[in-house]
């Protein structure tokens, strides 16, 4: 096996209940505690033989109900019934977490208007936010001015928008984009891995056909 090869091959696992080699990125990793319970391990830095189950919340839900953890394991080890929504917790708050820290990097902006003049700035956005109950024309307009510049960004909508206040410390916080840099690639990393935990709602008809204005969405 050649060196790339090798290194390639260190960036997928198998995930332990449907038996799929996956990209990392499509799994969350799970170690064996000093206590022995089964820890999620979001970072996937923490020691020990890692368990690995794709990031989706029912295959989860399977993997704990048929015990894969400690046959994967190859010992007793103890599995919190809410398992799933632990994993999906951890997720949520280290995607606010990188958010904050965007903010007070400046590599975040805030606010309909202000996203779409960013578009135009050097460097562009690299990464869409959009609260996951705003409405549908909003963001698709944000995305066809994306589009139209011929830019490469991703959207995220997998956070609700009192995530998003709460986490920035606004009102409202509807749309929102965030600069290329580790950041961004991370809040991309962990929204793939949080929509499998999650369905995204339909978009909040009371919203309007048309983003909201004047500072009530920022």
């Amino acid at each position: 096996m050649t060196a790339r090869a090798a290194k390639e091959g260190e960036r997928e696992r198998r995930c332990i209940t449907t038996g799929e080699v996956r990209p990392v990125e499509n799994l969350v990793r799970f170690v064996v505690g000093p206590e022995g319970n089964i820890v999620p391990d979001i970072e996937a830095k923490l020691p020990g033989r890692g368990l690995w189950v794709t990031a989706d919340g029912a295959i989860l839900a399977r993997a704990v109900a048929k015990n894969d953890f400690p046959k994967a394991a190859k010992a007793p080890v103890k599995v919190a019934l809410d398992l799933v929504a632990r994993v999906e917790k951890r997720l949520v708050g280290r995607m606010l977490s990188d958010l904050g820290l965007a903010r007070r990097a400046g590599q975040l902006v805030l606010g309909f208007d202000n996203v779409t003049r960013a578009l135009d700035t050097k460097p562009p956005p690299r990464v869409l936010v959009e609260a996951s109950e705003g409405a549908a024309d909003g963001r698709k307009k944000l995305a066809g001015s994306a589009a139209a510049r011929g830019l490469r960004v991703e959207t995220i909508d997998c956070l609700t928008r009192a995530e998003l206040s709460l986490a920035l410390g606004r009102e409202n916080v509807i749309h929102a984009a965030v600069k290329p840099g580790p950041l961004a690639e991370r809040l991309i990393l962990d929204s793939v891995r949080l929509r499998g935990f999650r369905v995204r709602p339909a978009a909040d008809e009371t919203a309007g056909s048309s983003p909201a204005r004047n500072g009530r969405d920022v």
